[in-house]
């Protein structure tokens, strides 16, 4: 009977351990480690590691014996001594004069994400807007205010109103949107560049 061909091999045929005994080649016990070449140590020979135990260690492991004491030992006097208080000296808000080109620019970069938290509406730069504009200063110190008026010089004198009652800096206006800074003495948000 031919043996079957092997895939390995087109054209050829497996050739068979067993060829004409009629019995199967032997396979590997179940269970059976793969041979990785090395030789397996002897049992009881010195290859094995030794065995650890979790024990306690014997009474001739190396300990240092007590000192044996006859005077009770005096506890020790606690004092204590009051501690100074140690203030850290905040570095002073520095007065700002009016805003620098580079301190302008610096605002105008966080100003980008911002978006409007004032919208002035028809009836244009009411007391109620000028309150809540100042609340929004304080919290904020920069914030942006959108103006729905369409004329420009009415928009104009509408940003030149509102930084006038705020006493806040116009950082930028682009079209319709206007941004203010106003610094905050007790709580300055921006540590801003020289």
């Amino acid at each position: 009977m031919p043996t079957p061909r092997n895939p390995r091999r087109p054209g050829g045929l497996r050739p068979s351990a067993s060829a004409g005994t009629g019995e199967r080649p032997a396979r590997p016990r179940a269970g059976a480690k793969p041979r990785t070449g090395k030789p397996r140590p002897l049992p009881g020979s010195e290859h094995r590691k030794p065995r650890v135990t979790g024990g306690r260690p014997s009474a001739t492991f190396d300990r240092k014996p007590r000192p044996s004491t006859t005077r009770a030992a005096k506890p020790e006097r606690v004092v204590e001594r009051p501690r100074a208080k140690v203030e850290v000296a905040k570095p002073a808000p520095r007065e700002l004069g009016p805003l620098t080109n580079s301190q302008k620019r610096y605002l105008r970069g966080l100003a980008h994400d911002l978006k409007p938290v004032i919208l002035v509406g028809q009836k244009g730069v009411t007391e109620s807007l000028l309150a809540e504009l100042d609340a929004a200063l304080s919290f904020h110190e920069l914030i942006k205010v959108k103006l729905a008026e369409d004329d420009r010089e009415a928009r104009k004198s509408s940003i030149e109103q509102i930084r006038a009652s705020s006493s806040s800096e116009i950082i930028q206006t682009i079209g319709k949107v206007a941004c203010f800074y106003r610094r905050n003495p007790d709580r300055a948000q921006f540590s801003l560049p020289r």
